[in-house]
């Protein structure tokens, strides 16, 4: 093969269209942090030259995947670098992880009708998080009463609501919570739900 023909194979492979496909374990509760982020994500990349689409997807109960597209490795290579992705990266530390990067040249992607962002999912309405809440407060504070607090009668009164703050605070942010956003997350996010209910049949 002379160098013409080896530059103009060379031009080919590079000038492909590039699909990434990039997996995140998501932390239990942060669905809906995971979802706005990955769009915003996109919003960014395609300021970006060469972007020609993206979307977000999940498919197990932790497992989601953004996945975007570049007219080249080239320029799909140079947003992953850039100064910006790395601080996109660096806003998903607290509530995901990757766990996979995979990419295939020339292919086409399932985005083509999926290049407009949608609306982030709502947050849960207020007294579904009131519930929530008052299932995460009140065992601890009706625990403590039984069986602390008739032992601290002769304490502080400021001391005692103290302690008694600092000890049920301490167990609904640690113990309860977490449990209780795991186990609630189907009706705190039926959006979520539905999204992943749609990705499932699109992948049968």
């Amino acid at each position: 093969m002379n160098a013409r023909s080896a530059r103009s194979v060379s031009d080919d492979v590079t000038s492909n269209p590039v699909t990434v496909t990039v997996a995140y374990h998501v932390v239990p509760g942060h669905e809906a942090d995971f979802h706005s982020w990955g769009w915003a994500m996109l919003g960014a990349s395609a300021q970006q030259p060469g972007f020609l689409g993206g979307g977000v997807l999940v498919d197990r109960e932790a497992e989601w995947h953004v996945v975007y597209r570049f007219a080249s490795e080239g320029t799909a290579q140079a947003w992953e670098v850039s100064a910006v992705r790395a601080q996109w990266d660096a806003r998903a530390e607290g509530f995901a992880r990757q766990t996979d990067r995979r990419s295939v040249r020339g292919s086409r992607a399932w985005f083509a009708s999926q290049t407009t962002t949608p609306a982030p999912p709502a947050p849960p309405k207020k007294w579904k998080l009131w519930f929530v809440n008052m299932s995460a407060v009140f065992p601890p504070v009706l625990l403590f009463n039984l069986t602390v607090l008739p032992y601290l009668g002769d304490l502080n009164a400021l001391f005692r609501t103290l302690l008694l703050c600092l000890c049920v605070t301490a167990i609904v942010t640690w113990i309860l919570m977490p449990r209780l956003q795991r186990f609630f997350r189907n009706w705190l996010y039926p959006q979520l739900q539905a999204l992943r209910g749609r990705h499932k049949r699109r992948t049968a």
